[in-house]
């Protein structure tokens, strides 16, 4: 390490393990109160520091790279997604991008199986009912019905790791794997799981019970379920989202459902947060989490150590592990 320690600006609260690695390692500035930075300390960070550790919630674009001084060169995000960051202009700058992958797998496939369990069970209306006044009056043969998972088809739209990992789960519990993907997996893959490949989106979404989106939020997934697509869906599906809010289009999503066109949905994640669309609140068919398909002890805390490694291959001059290039590199 290099006796002057660069300076690293970390934008939210971390694990204090991680932030404790930190400070002994760099010139460390923490955010001990956990407030998002504003656009104006995001400008004073890039302007001051060699290294920035952003999250998802953090914008860093072109504009604000202009801001950068000439000793900010790496970009540590504390995230597998990079979709809040813009890549491209950063790496025209000579600005190098990190992120930390393969740690989100599978406690996001956890979340995902628990809200494709949730929401045809009806899990949170059932649990709303004994909570508060406690309205329940006892069994009955005809009360809080959902519908079975076991038998039914799920339709998987991203077949990277986190999409492999529900399709595990979900086989388990008895449901047939269908996926679209940019391209067919491995066969191996396919064989383990039993797995039906569709070519084309809405083919597959007309005869799924079941959607799980567990693709990245790219300028070619924006909206992919758009009003469109959602009336293909049969009228007794459900859709479950816990990849990013912006690949549904939640005004369309909300009206299929008034509509009667999709059963329900499950989502950990919206466009616009930490705002929530109101058409979608409200609902005793919508199961609604805050953003937490990673929210575990275990995987903030190996993120962080990913970021610290990213961190310092760079200073000791060596390349990142976790370098991200722009797709057309």
């Amino acid at each position: 390490m290099p006796h002057t320690k660069p300076l690293v600006t970390v934008t939210r609260k971390l694990p204090d393990i991680v932030e404790t690695r930190m400070r002994e390692l760099f010139n460390t500035r923490l955010n001990l109160d956990d407030t998002a930075l504003s656009r104006e300390a995001l400008e004073r960070a890039v302007a001051e520091s060699t290294v920035l550790v952003p999250t998802v919630t953090d914008r860093i674009d072109a504009a604000l790279l202009e801001k950068a001084g000439d000793k900010f060169k790496l970009i540590a995000n504390f995230g597998a997604g990079v979709d809040n960051i813009d890549v491209d202009a950063a790496h025209a700058r000579g600005i190098t991008v990190t992120n930390t992958p393969n740690v989100l797998t599978e406690d996001t496939a956890d979340l995902t199986l628990a809200l494709i369990l949730a929401v045809p069970r009806r899990l949170t209306e059932g649990a709303q009912i004994i909570s508060a006044d406690n309205q329940w009056q006892g069994w009955s043969p005809t009360w809080m019905l959902g519908h079975r998972i076991h038998g039914k088809r799920l339709g998987i739209i991203g077949m990277g790791r986190i999409g492999q990992a529900v399709a595990r789960r979900a086989k388990a519990f008895g449901l047939s794997i269908h996926y679209h993907n940019r391209k067919p997996a491995n066969s191996a893959i396919e064989e383990e799981l039993e797995a039906t490949y569709w070519d084309s989106l809405d083919q597959m979404l007309a005869r799924m019970d079941i959607v799980s989106i567990n693709c990245p939020h790219t300028p070619a997934t924006y909206h992919l379920l758009n009003a469109r697509r959602l009336k293909l869906m049969k009228p007794d599906a459900f859709i479950v989202n816990t990849a990013r809010g912006e690949i549904i289009d939640e005004t369309a999503l909300a009206q299929a459902i008034d509509a009667g066109e999709i059963a329900g949905a499950g989502l950990d994640v919206f466009e616009n947060e930490p705002a929530v669309n109101p058409k979608l609140l409200g609902r005793a068919n919508v199961v609604l989490l805050p953003h937490m398909g990673s929210s575990t002890y275990e995987s903030r805390i190996e993120m962080g150590e990913k970021v610290v490694i990213n961190i310092r291959s760079f200073v000791d001059g060596n390349a990142p592990p976790d370098r991200v290039l722009p797709i057309d590199v």
